[in-house]
């Protein structure tokens, strides 16, 4: 029996690390998801170690994000 603290460790950073997702949509603050991406692997990591798959979705969404934000600017802007 695994406890549930990955599971809700997963959701809590996948939620900030989505809130701070949408302000790095702003221009000239895309460099932000150089940092949001590797916390939301963390999150990926720990949603892996869980039971369920919902903490790990919700990482897997705003990686996905942050990349595609980092490949329509430039990987800077």
């Amino acid at each position: 029996h695994i406890a549930p603290i990955p599971h809700l460790a997963s959701l809590v950073i996948g939620a900030l690390a989505l809130v701070l997702a949408f302000f790095a949509f702003i221009p000239l603050l895309g460099w932000a998801n150089w940092v949001i991406v590797p916390f939301a692997v963390v999150g990926l990591a720990l949603g892996a170690m869980s039971n369920s798959t919902s903490g790990r979705n919700l990482n897997i969404v705003v990686i996905v994000i942050g990349v595609v934000r980092l490949m329509l600017g430039g990987g800077i802007i």
